[in-house]
């Protein structure tokens, strides 16, 4: 008999010479109804581990073979951190944004920087390098400026934000009103009418405070007013205004909206709470084009065994249009492809694909990744991990991880082989928006863990150049995503799912 909770009555009538029923077990002896019970958790517990396909002695030998990867691993770690190669994705990056510069979605510079990468993964003889086409979203900001011209003048620092409509010609003059919150612009509807509405939200987290970025506009459209202005998504400032996409709702006016900076902010919102007349002039050339043609860029390495199953490795090859994008996502998309040449350096072969994808699109919210997966979603029964880095490429914490308790028990095994680098530490919750639509469908997915405290300082800003990266730290995390991603694709099994 299958042992579960659902056969166990069956089980206790035959093991307990027993023909009653639950009602009839105060009628029974103390010691048969405590076996009982104990027979019945104990039914239970294997039911639980059944459900979660959990094979004690299966797992066991997956730790075995996982462990059979120390050498390996050692080698990856040994090349990247200390050998040949040490320094080499910091420096491959350098030369990337130093020659193309940043690379908005539909931009030139994007189509240079498709055209760079594809010659140079064909250089670096890595195998069906190919460009996979896909439409993204054309926005260029033009001119832009902000005066507050009451109480006293004083340029405002500003970056239009992403989508966002432009200014008639002679731009907008208006009163503001300042707020701190959605609550109190709904509390103040009737004040906001004409107004410019400033946004004076303080930093929490990243995913708490973004939503004032990308709904700001449509809610103080939706009062009246002419025009918005949000203090930036950073947790600091040195007079830097921080950009970003935001969303028009479809059935409300757009009007014109920008990003200022921290301390202008709190600049007009002490004005205001003295009671101190604001009133600002915006001028925005910002143009929406229609969608451009694009490229996700792709590489791989071809699996000896089972070359139709696919670990991918990923990061956005787009930016944002001010910096270098070195950081968002230039280091990601770098040691992704670090990953690759690493693993074809040491001669290795996995069993599975490794394939390398260069997001395009990404920051207007994955639209490359998106028409990606609608490509190859025919696929994902084969698609056994998905991967990406998009936090930066600072000191590496550690990874996260999304899947089953069982896949997960196995990249616990897997993160142990970086003990070298005392980084094995696995936590819960892949992120990333290209591979966000592969993990809804349930494939497994994992994203590097940096230590991002300063992270937002350069976000979507003129910050994010190479002086934020260091070629330490890019080594650290070039070897845990090229130990991962090696390991992974060469296990006998694929990920449970």
């Amino acid at each position: 008999m299958k042992c579960n909770a659902s056969a166990c009555l069956q089980c206790c009538k035959e093991r307990c010479h027993w023909t009653g029923t639950p009602s009839e077990s105060s009628e029974m002896k103390p010691s048969v109804l405590t076996g009982m019970l104990i027979l019945y958790i104990l039914c239970i517990r294997v039911e639980f581990s059944n459900q979660h396909n959990v094979h004690p002695r299966k797992l066991e030998q997956i730790k075995e073979e996982v462990a059979s990867y120390k050498d390996i691993a050692k080698s990856i770690i040994n090349l990247a951190v200390y050998g040949s190669a040490q320094n080499r994705s910091y420096e491959r990056l350098a030369l990337f944004v130093d020659t193309i510069g940043n690379r908005v979605s539909g931009s030139d510079n994007l189509k240079n920087a498709i055209k760079y990468m594809y010659a140079a993964l064909q250089q670096d003889k890595l195998q069906n390098v190919s460009l996979e086409p896909v439409k993204v979203p054309h926005w260029e900001r033009g001119k832009e400026s902000a005066m507050m011209i009451q109480p006293r003048k004083k340029n405002l620092a500003i970056l239009g934000l992403g989508g966002s409509v432009g200014t008639p010609a002679e731009g907008i003059t208006a009163e503001v009103i300042v707020v701190s919150s959605f609550d109190e612009l709904h509390r103040r509807a009737e004040e906001a009418k004409g107004k410019i509405v400033v946004y004076n939200q303080p930093f929490i987290t990243y995913g708490d405070t973004v939503q004032y970025r990308s709904q700001g506009a449509s809610k103080a459209a939706k009062v009246g007013a002419v025009a918005s202005l949000i203090r930036s998504i950073a947790s600091l400032s040195i007079n830097s205004p921080h950009t970003g996409w935001q969303y028009y709702e479809s059935d409300v006016q757009k009007i014109p909206t920008a990003c200022i900076t921290v301390e202008d902010a709190e600049l007009m919102a002490r004005l205001s709470t003295r009671g101190v007349k604001i009133v600002v002039n915006l001028n925005m050339g910002a143009v929406q084009h229609p969608d451009a043609d694009s490229f996700n860029t792709v590489a791989e390495i071809v699996g000896s065994k089972y070359p139709e199953q696919v670990v991918i490795v990923s990061g956005h090859l787009d930016s944002w249009d001010v910096g270098q994008g070195a950081m968002d996502d230039g280091g990601g998309a770098f040691i992704s492809w670090e990953a690759l040449s690493l693993i074809k350096e040491l001669g290795l072969r996995p069993k599975r694909t490794i394939r390398l994808v260069l997001w395009t699109g990404e920051e207007q919210g994955g639209v490359g990744a998106s028409q990606y997966y609608d490509k190859h979603k025919k696929d994902i029964a084969n698609m056994d991990l998905v991967m990406e880095a998009d936090s930066g490429t600072f000191m590496p914490l550690g990874m996260q991880f999304s899947g089953k308790p069982q896949a997960r028990a196995i990249m616990e095994e897997v993160m142990q082989l970086l003990e070298p680098i005392n980084i094995t530490q696995l936590y819960d919750y892949a992120d990333g928006t290209d591979i966000s639509f592969w993990m809804e469908a349930g494939v497994p997915g994992a994203s590097l863990l940096d230590d991002i405290s300063k992270y937002f300082w350069f976000h979507h800003s003129e910050g994010d150049t190479m002086t934020v990266q260091n070629p330490i730290w890019m080594n650290l995390c070039a070897a845990i995503w090229t130990v991962v991603t090696y390991v992974v694709a060469d296990l006998e099994e694929m990920l449970p799912r």
